[in-house]
Order: C-alpha cells, then sequence, then structure tokens
C-alpha cells in the first residue's frame, strides 16, 4: 500500500502546540473523522494511509496514556514509532534543541514532545521539517482536551453553548480548554482556591465571552452540563504538595458537587486520578463518569490528527 501523506514543504509546515493552532472548522473535520476511525477500529478495518510513516515520541515527562495512544495510533495507521527518552539521548546531555529538531525531523515524518516548558516545543518545532504535536506542556495539553471535547460529542452531540465547569488547578489543562471555548463557542467556568487563580496575562481579550471565574466551586458547577478536574499537584510541582492538599480540599469534585450540576452532566478527569482528594471514589466510578472512554479516545483523536497534518482532509 502507498502513504497518503504529503511531501513536507519546510516553511509551511502544520503543527499542532496549543489547541489555538486549528480552526472551528479544522476542529468540525477532525471530530467527524476521529468517529470514523474509530468505527473503523471497533469493526477491526483496516486503514493505513500512514503506511510506512514514522512518529518520533519524544518524552521528557513521565506517561502512560500519551505513550500508548500515539504509539498503538500510529501502527493503526500504517506506520510505526520511535520511542526517545531525553535522558537517554543526546537531549540529556545538553544538545540544543534546535539541532536535535533538524536532525529528528529528517529521519522521520511527524514528532511528538512531552516536556516541560511551552518554549521548547515552540523553539523544536520551529526548526523541525515535519508536523510537531504537544504531548503535553506546563502550559497546554491539546490533546487531552480535543479528547475530551469528543467525548462529550459522542455522549451528548455539539459541545456549542454548553457549560464546562473546572474545580481545581489554573494548570496546562485549564488554559487549554479557555481556548476550546473561545474557538467552538461554549462557557467554561474556573474556580480555584485564592493563590491558585488563573494569569491573566495569559488569556486574550476574547476569553471574557466565554469564561467566568467563580469563587465558590458549587456556582461554576451549577447548572453545567460537564464538570472536569485534575490531580491538584501536576509534575512538576511536586514540592508544592502538602501547601496544595491544605489550599484545595474544598475543591474536591463529589456527589454534593455534582447534584447541582444538570441531572445528565457528564464527569470527566484526565487521569491519573486521586480518589479522595480532587474527586470522591463515588462520582469518578459513578454513572455520570465518563473517564475510561475519554481515555481511550485520546487513541482516536490523535490518530485524526496525525492523519490531517500529513495528509490533510480525506473523504
Amino acid at each position: 500500500m502507498t502513504s497518503l501523506a504529503k511531501p513536507q514543504v519546510p516553511g509551511q509546515v502544520k503543527h499542532y502546540l496549543q489547541f489555538s493552532d486549528l480552526t472551528r472548522e479544522e476542529y468540525e473535520y477532525l471530530l467527524k473523522r476521529t468517529a470514523w476511525l474509530k468505527s473503523k477500529f471497533k469493526s477491526y478495518e483496516t486503514w493505513h494511509p500512514l503506511h510506512d510513516r514514522t512518529l518520533a515520541m519524544i518524552f521528557e515527562k513521565h506517561s502512560t496514556r500519551t505513550r500508548l495512544s500515539f504509539e498503538a495510533g500510529i501502527h493503526q495507521l500504517g506506520g510505526h514509532a520511535v520511542y526517545l527518552n531525553t535522558r537517554d539521548t543526546q537531549l540529556g546531555r545538553g544538545e540544543p534543541v534546535e539541532d536535535a529538531a533538524q536532525v529528528i525531523s529528517r529521519m522521520t515524518d511527524i514528532i511528538m514532545i512531552r516536556t516541560f516548558g511551552q518554549e521548547i516545543i515552540e523553539r523544536f518545532a520551529a526548526n523541525s521539517r515535519v508536523p510537531v504535536i504537544n504531548g503535553l506542556t506546563n502550559e497546554f495539553h491539546p490533546c487531552q482536551v480535543l479528547a475530551d471535547i469528543f467525548t462529550y460529542v459522542e455522549a451528548r452531540g455539539p459541545i456549542q453553548g454548553k457549560t464546562v465547569a473546572w474545580v481545581g488547578d489554573a494548570n496546562n489543562m485549564a488554559y487549554t480548554w479557555i481556548q476550546a471555548a473561545e474557538c467552538l463557542d461554549f462557557q467554561f467556568r474556573f474556580s480555584a482556591p485564592a493563590g491558585y487563580q488563573l494569569d491573566s496575562s495569559r488569556l486574550t481579550d476574547k476569553a471574557a465571552k466565554h469564561l467566568t471565574v467563580c469563587a465558590d466551586p458549587k456556582d461554576a458547577c451549577k447548572g453545567a452540563d460537564l464538570v472536569t478536574t485534575d490531580v491538584w499537584t501536576s509534575m512538576g510541582y511536586e514540592d508544592e504538595n502538602t501547601s496544595r492538599m491544605k489550599a484545595f480540599q474544598d475543591w474536591m469534585v463529589d456527589e454534593e458537587l455534582m447534584a447541582v450540576a444538570k441531572p445528565d452532566a457528564l464527569f470527566m478527569h484526565c487521569l491519573p486520578a486521586h480518589r479522595g482528594e480532587e474527586v470522591s471514589a463515588e462520582v469518578i466510578d459513578g454513572p455520570q463518569s465518563i473517564v475510561w472512554e475519554e481515555a481511550e479516545n485520546r487513541l482516536h483523536v490523535q490518530k485524526a490528527l496525525m492523519e490531517y497534518l500529513l495528509c490533510g482532509r480525506l473523504e
């Protein structure tokens, strides 16, 4: 079989470094494409548009879902993956990011990076000859939010005009959800304790139309269509764990919070979860939770994303 991937033109390569990198029209295509690819997966139908293409996966942060979903995904599209950990490569010995990008992008067809600072992936993409995907940075987690949105659409229909409640830290997920609300036209309510609020310098003027900050998590969840959260201490902030546990103790998503959301509201968590901290066992293991479908859908949305970045639109 011949690959459907198109030749990449240096300087004209499309990357996916944050949610705002794509348009609403592109997301509408990706959501439909994801459903199609998932249907083929469930029917055991072979689809290899990326035959003989190579994905380089560069990890500086630990991972379960990101590695598995990207590695399985590229195989299911007919390609293969190469796992690179910065501790085992020259990147871990001080090789400039720009030099690594030049070399790795000449030997592979697409690159996924899971690292700390967003500026690292921006520098890498600026020197890459092939598409670069953000597998997670401190600032953004676009693939996860794309999977979350697909999961909501799959279960409830269009997310436009709906209300998403975020209960927890002002982390990479929260900022990505804000970009998604701006792009896809839904409301995002954010609630965190004092000292862990959003950085207004990172918000666009457009955010005001879609963002509501709530001091009380109950106000954020009231009438919400989707309630979502994340761990209180993300990777890289372990030194703050004790103070965070104390500050966030009233921000656990429990049955009381879910009771003020809409009766058919869904609960999501990007995982791994800590039952009894950011979410109660009754909620994450309860009937409104859709976290396992959400986790699986990382696989399918990332297949659609890789296919799109390399092949363009396929009908």
